[in-house]
């Protein structure tokens, strides 16, 4: 990647490799100087996902099964947006989530919660021309991980966002406000103090649908001193 386009993320933004609280990060950080790989055809040419179609209801996930899944229904929405502020279109928005007791629909995760038969917890949207994407979901639970003793995962969404292709892709996650279980959370924690409430959505009471959903705002920025942390 050409050193004057690509700009590394000022410091205190994004987690370390390293956190001595989660204790998967020794598996993955670097022991050694990280390697330069020059980009092949293959990252600079696909697989492309610009024009990809997204079915009419991979952004809901409420109505993707049979019936209804279980839970507290929500409105997630916010806007992708560049150091600048500036909204970014066509981005790929993904999110995977637990349901609304704590249990993933995935063979890995087998503690002891119901699992929900109308609730998968994956969408994808796309960022309009204001950078706005929008989902309808379940408020998900919060489920422990064995971290470490009596360790309790806050509930969170997990957001992807791909920009043409697979090697544009970003990662991070969505908290909700005030959760008491963020002071313990050693993934929320391992982000810089001050980044760290860019995490946090906001309650969005003029997004709320009467009798219906409430709403949570949350704004992703891709650069720049405002950047939303990323994993």
């Amino acid at each position: 990647m050409d050193k004057e386009i690509y700009r590394r993320p000022p410091v205190g933004t994004h987690p370390p490799n390293l956190f001595e609280g989660y204790k998967s990060t020794p598996g993955r950080a670097p022991r050694r100087t990280p390697l330069v790989l020059p980009h092949t055809l293959s990252e600079l040419t696909g697989p492309l996902l610009a024009n990809e179609r997204l079915d009419a209801l991979e952004n809901d996930l409420t109505h993707q099964r049979m019936a209804e899944p279980l839970g507290e229904r929500i409105v997630v929405h916010g806007r992708v947006l560049d150091e600048d502020g500036k909204p970014v279109a066509r981005a790929l928005v993904e999110i995977w989530q637990c349901n609304a007791a704590g249990r993933y629909h995935h063979p890995g995760d087998q503690h002891d919660a119901p699992l929900d038969p109308n609730f998968y917890g994956g969408g994808r949207a796309r960022s309009d021309d204001e950078g706005r994407y929008h989902f309808i979901t379940i408020k998900p639970g919060a489920y422990p991980w064995k971290n470490h003793y009596n360790a309790w995962r806050p509930a969170h969404i997990h957001f992807s966002l791909f920009g043409p292709a697979f090697a544009t892709r970003l990662i991070t996650q969505m908290y909700f406000p005030d959760d008491p279980l963020l002071a313990f959370d050693p993934i929320y924690n391992s982000v810089p103090e001050d980044a760290r409430h860019r995490l946090q959505a906001a309650f969005d009471m003029d997004s709320t649908r009467p009798e219906w959903a409430l709403a949570y705002r949350f704004d992703i920025v891709l650069r720049g001193r405002n950047a939303t942390p990323m994993e």
